[in-house]
């Protein structure tokens, strides 16, 4: 079994909220369904799945019910021996497909006889009119494909090796020789393989990367598949949209420029395209920003980004022609800094960042901004060897206006400090996750100096 962070957060939800049930979001084959079948077992005696997708007959058990016990009652015809209060786990899954149920489950969470936990793929796209959002009741979180620590994981790196490569990151001081060589390498076979686990399940059964970019296509076709089924008005331009992200990618600015699907076209006429591939999860925007100063949320535009993919093996496998061999042989004609890129944009998502870019004829483009405690952190990513040439780094941290007190360098290098600038090199992207508020923020004041009485 594959070991993912996302484990140890289910089962701390359900230790501290367990009047509440969880659901668990993401695009399709990112292994939601794996986990929490593998959670609940290991945790309840008693443990129910129903998948809508396998079972649309399902979704009648919700329809005209008047509250928890009407589907209860139901749910017992089907499963009565095997549903044990308090020990039993029902599994939500696929509950793209079931609409009534995302209204109904704050009545069987109130109930408090069995605990549930739901999964589902194109929620975003899917449920756009939902009628009622059980706030309270139901938590959502996002999981994404492998990212690279996971992946490391997976491969045999070592705990102590990580914890040494951590504390390097945090006190930016070189890693050891040998060590950085394998970690780039590793780098590079995530390039190819990704984090979807069964692209990353074939690799180490077999270690044939032909039965991985297999794994891979299956994935795609799906993908495909559900564009079709999900959005039948907007298909067309879906997969124009979908098929052109590699080469946007690829090409000198990397943003995606409209003229590329039609030279008449219209950001108005796709918006809703790039819409649904971003709440499917398929694929991950990053929206330029016109000043890099807190909150970016506020000089953002709306139809100028870079559209990256939400996983870079999948990537891998759009751009063919036998890139695998080719990333191994680090063949000049592959666009690694897209790749780069991409890997970035995935790790710094799974991480709780937003995605933004920097962009200014007057002083360059930054691949990355994000924000932290009120700060601003500039990125940089850096596939070559001049990784020490940032003039729109160098351009941005000499603006007093902004105020940015240092700003980072991801490249293939060792950890190395100059002046404001750190380089790390490119997996310390692992390291990089924004900082959570503590759960509990007390704050105690006293206005009886205000009394007038």
């Amino acid at each position: 079994m594959l070991r993912r962070k996302i484990t140890k957060q289910i089962e701390d939800f359900y230790r501290d909220n367990p009047k509440k049930a969880l659901m668990i979001i993401g695009a399709r084959q990112v292994g939601k369904s794996y986990i929490i079948e593998h959670f609940a077992t290991e945790h309840y005696k008693r443990v129910i799945r129903i998948d809508f997708v396998e079972n649309p007959d399902y979704t009648t058990l919700f329809r005209d019910a008047q509250g928890a016990d009407d589907i209860l009652l139901r749910l017992s015809a089907l499963f009565g021996e095997r549903m044990i209060p308090g020990e039993t786990m029902i599994i939500f899954d696929e509950v793209q497909e079931c609409r009534e149920l995302i209204t109904q489950i704050k009545y069987l969470v109130q109930d408090g006889r069995y605990s549930y936990i739901l999964s589902g793929s194109l929620l975003g796209t899917v449920f756009k009119d939902i009628i009622s959002a059980p706030v309270g009741f139901l938590d959502i979180v996002t999981m994404y494909p492998l990212d690279f620590e996971e992946f490391a994981w997976a491969n045999s790196v070592g705990t102590n090796v990580i914890q040494t490569l951590r504390k390097s990151f945090e006190q930016k001081e070189p890693v050891d020789a040998f060590i950085h060589k394998r970690m780039i390498a590793l780098l590079e076979l995530y390039l190819i393989i990704g984090g979807m686990p069964e692209a990353v399940s074939t690799y180490l059964e077999t270690k044939n990367l032909r039965k991985v970019a297999d794994a891979q296509k299956a994935i795609l076709t799906l993908y495909k598949r559900d564009i079709s089924k999900y959005d039948e008005k907007n298909r067309l331009y879906l997969n124009e949209i979908f098929d052109l992200i590699p080469s946007e990618l690829s090409s000198q600015n990397k943003r995606f420029i409209l003229k590329s699907l039609n030279e008449k076209a219209r950001f108005d006429k796709y918006y809703d395209s790039f819409l649904w591939l971003k709440n499917a999860g398929v694929a991950l925007p990053a929206n330029v920003v016109d000043e890099p100063k807190v909150p970016l949320i506020l000089s953002k535009s709306q139809n100028l980004f870079k559209l990256f993919s939400n996983d870079v093996g999948l990537l891998a496998a759009q751009y063919g022609s036998e890139i695998q061999l080719k990333i191994l042989q680090h063949q000049t004609e592959i666009n690694f800094g897209a790749v780069y890129e991409n890997v970035a944009a995935e790790e710094l998502t799974a991480h709780g960042y937003t995605l933004y870019y920097y962009n200014s004829k007057k002083y360059g483009e930054l691949d990355f901004v994000i924000e932290e405690y009120g700060k601003i952190l500039p990125i940089e990513i850096k596939s070559g060897k001049d990784y020490y040439r940032h003039n729109a780094m160098d351009n941005v941290m000499n603006l007093t206006d902004y105020g940015i007190k240092e700003g980072y360098v991801f490249c293939n290098g060792n950890v190395e400090v100059d002046g404001k600038i750190t380089y790390f090199p490119i997996y310390m992207l692992m390291f990089l996750h924004k900082k959570e508020l503590p759960k509990e923020i007390q704050f105690d004041t006293d206005f009886s100096d205000i009394n007038t009485k």
